[in-house]
């Protein structure tokens, strides 16, 4: 348990780090955060063709609302955290790279959700828009990290003491031996 947090922790540490380099802003967090402003925009605009993203804002073209998707409400600061969590556990790579690719497309999509439902809040009522933006989806996108890596974990197969035996060997090999 001890090694698991403390791995965790520098894990965190370093992306968290990284994040704030001006490669990984140029190359990775500008990138990410436009891309989800205009997959949320592309959602939308199924439903309500007067929508447009411009760069990482997301604007309403009949009453001029717009929401900014900003560090901390793109996604990655919660992904770097369930990142940090796989990887800091003890499994296989294999479970590793699954639940990765399983957790970082659920959190994602936790956001995109976010995203949009703010998008909407924002255009009916503001202060409904704050409360939410501040507390409940901060709330919400976490809760969703940590119930992805639970679930991941429930996912893993058993070793060492939490194994199942070996099977017995069939009655009539033993009969014979």
């Amino acid at each position: 348990m001890v090694r698991f947090l403390v791995l965790f922790l520098a894990i965190q540490a370093a992306l968290f780090g990284l994040e704030l380099t001006p490669f990984a802003q140029r190359w990775f967090v500008v990138p990410w955060t436009t891309a989800l402003a205009h997959i949320s925009t592309a959602i939308v605009t199924f439903f309500d063709p007067n929508v447009v993203a411009i760069g990482k804002v997301m604007r309403s073209t009949t009453n001029g609302f717009a929401v900014s998707i900003e560090a901390g409400c793109n996604g990655v600061e919660a992904t770097i955290v369930l990142v940090a969590a796989i990887l800091a556990f003890p499994s296989p790579w294999r479970s590793k790279a699954i639940g990765l690719a399983a957790g970082i497309v659920a959190v994602q999509g936790l956001n995109i959700l976010r995203v949009i439902s703010l998008f909407y809040l924002g255009q009916w009522n503001f202060q409904v828009f704050e409360w939410a933006h501040l507390y409940v989806w901060q709330a919400l996108i976490m809760l969703d990290v940590l119930i992805v890596w639970l679930v991941w974990v429930r996912t893993l197969p058993a070793t060492g003491a939490d194994a199942p035996p070996p099977p017995a060997p069939p009655a009539a090999a033993a009969a014979s031996a």
